[in-house]
Parts: C-alpha cells; sequence; structure tokens
C-alpha cells in the first residue's frame, strides 16, 4: 500500500511559506540562468490559488498545490511573465461557503490577477460564481461536473479538468466496442453531491442508450468508511458489472473493502484518481479505467515534468497535480501571448483558438461555447502485479482517446447534451 506519501505534513502548509518557497526555488533557478531571467520582483503578477487540503479530497488538492508551486517556479526560472515574477497565494477552499470568502480576499485584499484550482464541483460552482461577480478569470483544475460547462458555465470560467461526459465516452465507447454493454447488467454506486449527481446522470444516459440495464443504483454519502452494506448489497444482486462514481478517499476504502469480500464481479467507472488508486495497492484494483492524463506518457515535456515533481516531493504526479501544472503554465503562456494579465484580454485569447501545450501528444485548445479544454483522454488497463515496476506503476496505456485521426471533439458533450448560454464580458 502506498504510504501517505507526507501528505499531512503538507496539507498543512502556511501561505507565507508557500511564498517563500517560491522565492528562494525562483532565485536559484535564476541564478542558474543569468541576468536574462532577472525579473522585476517589486511587480510582481499574483494568482489565487484555491483548492481543498483538508477532508476527502484533501490529499488530491496537495498534489495540485505542489504541482502549481511547480510550474510558477518554472515560469519565473524562465523569465516570469513579461519580465514580470509571478507569485502564487494558495487558500484552502474547504467548502463551498468558505470558498466564496477566499475569493474575495485573493482578489479585492491579494490583488490576484487570476484563479485556478478546486476538486468538488459544488465548490467550483461557487468559485466560478465569484470570479464572475469580480470579472476575474478562473481556470478549474479538477472539478467535473458537466452542469459546470453547461447550464452553471460563465464567461470568466475555463476548465482545464474533463468533464463527466469525456470521462464516460472515454470508458463507455471501449466498452461498446468489446461488447459489455448492450443486454448487460449494471449497479452503480454514486458520490451524494452535485459531481456525484451530475456524472451519474450522464453515465446512466449512456449506458441505458446503448442497452444496458440497471439493476442497482445507491447514493454514498461523501466520507463514508464502512462500504460493507453496499456491498452485500452487491452480492446479492449479481450484477455484470459494478460501475463507481465515488470521488476522494471514498475510492480507495470501497476498493480495499470489495477486495476483502471477493465477489469476482467486474470494477469499472465514470472517473478514476491515480493517487486514490495508489493508496488502493495494485492487489485491489483490476479492470480498464480512464486517465487525463498518466505519468509514464512517452513525451518530452510530460517527461520532464515528471521528473521535476519527482526530484522536489519523492513521488511521482498523479492527474490532478497535472491538472493544476498545466493550469499554471498555460495562464502564464496566455498572458505572454496577449501581453496581458487582464481578464477580459486572456479570457479573449482563450476563446480565440490558442493552442496549448497539454504534455500529450497533441496540443488542446478551449471551445468557445463552453470553455471546455479539447485533448486527449487515455484508456488504461491496470497492470499485472509481476509486471509493476513500483507502487506507482499500476497501469499500462492502451491508447489516446480520441485517437490520432478523430477529431477532439469526439469524447465532448454535444450543444444539445449540454447546452451553454455566456453573458458578454
Amino acid at each position: 500500500m502506498v504510504k501517505p506519501i507526507a501528505l499531512q505534513e503538507r496539507a498543512g502548509i502556511k501561505r507565507r511559506d508557500v511564498l517563500k518557497g517560491a522565492a528562494g526555488a525562483a532565485a536559484v533557478a535564476v541564478g542558474a540562468l543569468g541576468a536574462p531571467a532577472i525579473l522585476r520582483a517589486q511587480d510582481v503578477i499574483r494568482i489565487g490559488h484555491i483548492t481543498p487540503k483538508t477532508g476527502f479530497l484533501g490529499q488530491l488538492g496537495v498534489f495540485g498545490l505542489n504541482a502549481a508551486q511547480l510550474a510558477v517556479d518554472e515560469v519565473n526560472a524562465a523569465g516570469g511573465v513579461m519580465g514580470r515574477k509571478l507569485e502564487l497565494i494558495a487558500e484552502d477552499s474547504v467548502n463551498a461557503g468558505t470558498a466564496v470568502t477566499k475569493v474575495d480576499q485573493l482578489i479585492n485584499r491579494d490583488k490576484s490577477v487570476a484563479l485556478l484550482g478546486e476538486i468538488s464541483s459544488g465548490t467550483a460552482l461557487a468559485i466560478g460564481s465569484a470570479a464572475e461577480r469580480n470579472k476575474t478569470l478562473y481556470i478549474n483544475t479538477g472539478a467535473n461536473s458537466d452542469a459546470l460547462r453547461g447550464k452553471n458555465c460563465n464567461r470568466y470560467m475555463f476548465h482545464v479538468e474533463g468533464c463527466n461526459t469525456m470521462y464516460t465516452k472515454t470508458i463507455g465507447n471501449w466498452q461498446l466496442s468489446q461488447n459489455l454493454i448492450n443486454g448487460s447488467k449494471w449497479y452503480f454506486l454514486t458520490a451524494d453531491y452535485a459531481f456525484g449527481h451530475d456524472l451519474r446522470n450522464v453515465s446512466q444516459r449512456f449506458y441505458k442508450e446503448n442497452g444496458g440495464t440497471i439493476i442497482g443504483d445507491e447514493l454514498v454519502p461523501t466520507g463514508t468508511v464502512d462500504f460493507s452494506a453496499y456491498i452485500l448489497n452487491i452480492r446479492k444482486a449479481k450484477p455484470d458489472l459494478v460501475y463507481l462514481n465515488l470521488a476522494g478517499a471514498d475510492q480507495t476504502n470501497f476498493l480495499k473493502q470489495y477486495r476483502e469480500y471477493a465477489l469476482g464481479f467486474p470494477l469499472s467507472g465514470g472517473v478514476m484518481d491515480t493517487l486514490l488508486f495508489w493508496n488502493a495497492g495494485i492487489d485491489a484494483i483490476s479492470g480498464y479505467w480512464q486517465s487525463l492524463w498518466y505519468h509514464t506518457l512517452d513525451n518530452a515535456g510530460s517527461k520532464a515534468f515528471v521528473a521535476a515533481y519527482k526530484s522536489r516531493h519523492g513521488v511521482p504526479p498523479e492527474n490532478q497535480a497535472w491538472g493544476d501544472y498545466v493550469a499554471a503554465k498555460i495562464l502564464a503562456q496566455g498572458m505572454n501571448e496577449a501581453k496581458s494579465t487582464a481578464s477580459a484580454d486572456l479570457v479573449a485569447h482563450f476563446e480565440s483558438g490558442a493552442k496549448l501545450d497539454l504534455l500529450k501528444a497533441r496540443e488542446g485548445s478551449f471551445r468557445k461555447r463552453d470553455h471546455q479544454l479539447l485533448q486527449e483522454m487515455y484508456l488504461v488497463r491496470v497492470k499485472d502485479k509481476d509486471k509493476s515496476m513500483d507502487q506507482w506503476d499500476i497501469f499500462d496505456i492502451v491508447q489516446p482517446t480520441p485517437g490520432p485521426n478523430e477529431s477532439l471533439e469526439a469524447i465532448q458533450p454535444t450543444e444539445q447534451e449540454n447546452p451553454c448560454a455566456m453573458a458578454d464580458l
């Protein structure tokens, strides 16, 4: 089993410590690069980072914060943004109500020119609404709800994280190709909050449309520790497949306990977080899943990110770390290309179809109508234990989705499936 990776220690990072660390790391990097990288430290550009660092999503949030700080340090070492230094101001979102207060502080007290972060869909909605009210760019790095890109979309909110439809279609289209849906019986376990409700609707629609039958459908309170009652219900129902729409540490707890019962019904799901599968251990996982990114991708940018993160933190980055790292990098790229830190200019630049490096084989861009990042996902397969190189080496990448010759729109929700009406700036 993966150890806690000093997450409890890192979850308590204080904001001033984050800023000190950024300054120190940047100073070392600048010294190595020489005069061209010297920044105007008295004229900093502040970015607010807000994400859960405590609670059932806290472990993922700490990975995200660590990765965002790494990205900012690398940007500063390379000359910053328009010759100005970036500063990351980090806050724990805690919940939706607290997040709104902290967004106002990040913008009005700390003078952050943009925001990034979050994992909870309900909290991301609150952050997005506050960002719109303050006319400040917000890049969502971890919240999946389709509604954030649909009925709750707004002009100032962009999404690096994939939406629930992308996750559902990535695994679902493969299952269709293997004749695993039509005529089969499925048992759903779903996190009982905004993310889970949205994913439940999206995934059940997909499976019903393609001939699947749902014989079990239970909502699970977040932070559930004992899954025995749910597992006994699954044993009684005898499904062809158990479909997980769980989040945070609930994924880990279920996987561990399900293994103990040795039921043998295959597992799949509408979402997969690498860290939570690491924590469960390779003995407790099986089957095919979907991932937005994976640390063994074979391209130069991805390898450099993995090496830098592992050098700093002692473990490889997981998919939430990728989201926050890429968001910080493309925010800096957008500022440099737009020659502006003004949110209106950045919104216009990203809506123009600017090409973005995502540490993948294909570049991405934000879709203008709903601000979802168009990008590849990956179908992954749990490795045979005897072929795993270490505790983090749990998947083989089967294929990118969409394929190399397919449109990146192939796994996106259509306008009919998820309409978005944005107001003017």
